[in-house]
């Protein structure tokens, strides 16, 4: 292959953290330049395989909490099929990263094919529905968070119980974020809004910053813990031990805050809901 589609010698061997990011952006810019003018498929394999690693850094985040029967591999795979799309449909003159493009299509490829495995059991969802509901309906009343005494006590079960809910409907929340909004056929997360500054669409611009102005104020009156989670989990990217260190809590305990987080945004963001549409 062509030297001028790898990564040049000169760049790996620089020490300078920044001087090294610089030359290599530019060094992507003229292989996306490259490919948008020739199409040539040598290129598109160069991207491809530069980009594999990203693909299963975003494969790994997703895995964490998927059942142990959904294969890491297989992941990948369509995440890879995501990549390749995100390649073909990439415009590299918006005022976009192509990580940050490529990672919706990656996360929307694999989405896609989990639905079409159907991996969670429809029991599950059910009983993920019917703590939504609780959360919804009984913080609506209260006018603030409930607490766990007071779910279970409406649910009319014991703390126990409660507890093993959330651990059982926590693989039925892995989209969280990503559907509380959207759902489209683009395979492109809904909470990571990707601004094409060339758009003519104003009104969709914005019912974006809307969406986005509605759920940071329902992130903001959730408890400090759960809004630390929800922040380091899909702002700052941090995996559940990791958080787990920062807070000094286990990883289940994570999961646990994580899992009552979600389920209190789309208690409120429903009730939200129910209000627009009576308007």
């Amino acid at each position: 292959m062509n030297k001028e589609l790898l990564v040049g010698k000169e760049t790996q061997e620089i020490t300078d953290p920044k001087l090294k990011a610089r030359l290599q952006d530019e060094e992507d810019q003229k292989l996306w330049e490259q490919y948008r003018t020739t199409h040539d498929q040598r290129i598109k394999d160069a991207l491809i395989m530069k980009y594999a690693s990203f693909v299963k850094y975003v494969a790994g985040r997703i895995a964490v909490n998927l059942p142990s029967n959904v294969e890491f591999d297989d992941l990948v795979s369509y995440g890879i099929l995501g990549l390749i799309d995100a390649i073909d449909k990439y415009d590299s003159e918006r005022n976009v990263k192509f990580k940050t493009y490529a990672k919706t299509r990656i996360r929307g490829a694999i989405f896609d094919e989990l639905r079409i495995l159907d991996w969670t059991p429809r029991s599950i969802r059910q009983k993920a529905r019917k703590l939504e509901k609780a959360y919804a309906k009984l913080e609506g009343k209260l006018g603030r968070d409930a607490k766990d005494e007071e779910i279970a006590e409406y649910l009319n079960i014991d703390i126990s119980e409660l507890h093993k809910l959330f651990d059982e409907t926590k693989k039925s929340l892995l989209l969280s974020l990503d559907e509380i909004f959207y759902d489209d056929d683009e395979g492109s997360s809904r909470f990571d809004f990707v601004e094409d500054e060339k758009s003519d669409n104003p009104q969709s611009k914005i019912e974006e910053a809307e969406a986005k102005k509605i759920l940071a104020d329902a992130i903001s009156k959730l408890s400090d813990r759960e809004r630390m989670v929800i922040t380091l989990y899909y702002y700052e990217e941090l995996t559940s031990k990791e958080i787990g260190k920062i807070l000094g809590v286990s990883d289940s305990r994570v999961s646990q805050l994580h899992t009552k987080a979600i389920l209190r945004l789309r208690g409120r963001l429903s009730r939200i809901k129910e209000a627009l549409m009576q308007t």
